[in-house]
Parts: C-alpha cells; sequence; structure tokens
C-alpha cells in the first residue's frame, strides 16, 4: 500500500489542481464569463461539473488531509481537461495508483551492449532521476566525455544547468531545460523514495537561479519524443529527433536515441 501524502505533497498536489483550473476558459464549459477575480473556472464551479461538493474540493484544494477515491479524481481530472501524463501526475501526487520508480538500479549487460551496438546513433540510458547510466561514443561527442565525470555529475538536468557548453550547444536550451524540469517534477511525484530527488533539486536551486524560479512551476508532460536542434563547435549545425522508450521490465530506465533529421552542416 502506497503511503499517504505527506504535508508538502498534499500543497503540491493543491497547487497542481488550482493552476489547472486557472487554465480553462468558462465559455468551453457553457459558462458566463462575466468579471471574474482570478482567470479560469472557479472552485464551485469545478466541483460541480464533477459531481462533488464544493466544500470537499475546496479542501483539496487547500491541501487538507483528505484521500480522494479513483473515481472522483478521474471527473476532477476530466473537468480539467488533464492529458494522459497530467492524469497520472494527479494520481501519483494523491498517492492513487503509484507505480514505484527506483533510482539507484543499474543497467543490465545487454542494455549497455545494445547503447554502444546502435553507434553512430547517439544513445544513453538514464534512469527517473536522469542519471545518465550508460552511453556509447557517438553521444559522447556530441556533449561530454561522460566517463570523464564524476558519478554524481552524469544527470542529464545538473548538467542542463551546471554545465555550460549544454547551455551553449542546444539551441533551444531553455525549452529543453523546462521540458526536463516537467520530467523531473513528475518521476518525483511517482517515486516513493523522493530523498535522491531532493537532494538534487537542494543542489540545483543553491547554484542556479533559473532553476530555483523555473522549479516553482507545476507544468508537467512527457518528454519522450521531439526534436533538439544543436550547433557543435566541430560538426556545425545537428537537426535531431530524440526518442526515448523504456525497456521492458525496467520503467525505472529509458534508453534515449538521437536520430539526425538532417546532414550536419554549418550555419
Amino acid at each position: 500500500m502506497a503511503p499517504r501524502p505527506s504535508v508538502e505533497q498534499r500543497h503540491e498536489f493543491g497547487q497542481f489542481l488550482s493552476s489547472r483550473r486557472a487554465r480553462l476558459d468558462p465559455k468551453d464549459f457553457g459558462l458566463p464569463e462575466g468579471r471574474r477575480r482570478t482567470p479560469g473556472l472557479r472552485r464551485e464551479e469545478v466541483a460541480i461539473l464533477a459531481g462533488v461538493s464544493v466544500s470537499w474540493y475546496t479542501w483539496l484544494e487547500q491541501g487538507r488531509d483528505i484521500q480522494p477515491s479513483p473515481d472522483a479524481l478521474r471527473r476532477i481530472a476530466k473537468v480539467l481537461k488533464l492529458d494522459h501524463v497530467e492524469s497520472a501526475h494527479l494520481f501519483a501526487l494523491s498517492s492513487l495508483d503509484v507505480a514505484p520508480t527506483a533510482t539507484g538500479g543499474g543497467v543490465t549487460d545487454g542494455l549497455e551492449m545494445l547503447v554502444r551496438a546502435i553507434n553512430p546513433i547517439p544513445a544513453y540510458v538514464r534512469n527517473s532521476r536522469l542519471d545518465i547510466l550508460a552511453w556509447n561514443d557517438a553521444i559522447a561527442d556530441l556533449f561530454v566525455d561522460y566517463g570523464s565525470l564524476e558519478p554524481h555529475e552524469r544527470n542529464t538536468l545538473r548538467l542542463l544547468f551546471l554545465y555550460t557548453p549544454y547551455r551553449t550547444v542546444i539551441l533551444d536550451w531553455e525549452q529543453m531545460a523546462r521540458g526536463m524540469i516537467s520530467t523531473f517534477r513528475a518521476a518525483r511525484a511517482r517515486a516513493h523514495d523522493k530523498a535522491p530527488f531532493d537532494s538534487l533539486i537542494e543542489e540545483l536551486s543553491s547554484q542556479s537561479e533559473e532553476f530555483r524560479d523555473w522549479w516553482q512551476d507545476t507544468e508537467v508532460k512527457g518528454f519522450d519524443e521531439g526534436r533538439k536542434r544543436l550547433l557543435h563547435p566541430v560538426s556545425g549545425y545537428i537537426d535531431f529527433t530524440y526518442v526515448a522508450l523504456t525497456p521492458e521490465g525496467r520503467p525505472d530506465l529509458s534508453l534515449v536515441t538521437y536520430i539526425p533529421r538532417r546532414a550536419a552542416y554549418d550555419l
């Protein structure tokens, strides 16, 4: 059985509900827009649409120590128009249907062989905390020789904010950094042991003002496929599609590959 949410987690749960309520448009629900003190739907409107009492929904947003049922959460998620990633995050914050995620497990020999075998396609394996556990030469040539780093430094989020070449090589750095924060935030909510995540949050918050500010957001989203544009000091401009796959039986790991969309050329 999953543990009851902590005070901090209940507060985060309430903030998430409030932020998603604020982005809704009353006219999409046939409600009068009129003059509203804050954007989005009112608490009572969400409660009525979800079929729950106004006081009970208010307690949820206030972070009171109450345990919503899966059915009630599904109805609230539908009203708030949450996508599958946001819905999973909502359930994780409530400690319902939480699939445990690990942070300390290593990679199998076969998975490490696979990463090396697909060279020259850049690839690495990371865990739910975004620690990089295995990599090939092609990805090291793009970013950094991960073998030259201390184990605690081989973390995607840490490298994005504290390793200057990541910031200069990745053209859409802010978009990538914010996306990784949202991925990390969702993974932390699913993890039973949040201490490894919190230690990294504390380190990055003390050393990066951008991370400290952006961590206050509530955004969560899937980050398993997309585009990454690099301006490499040797290869010039390179346009990639990155794809992250989860090995069967290891939901704590992701195999991340960078597939060239276009041959490298200089800008």
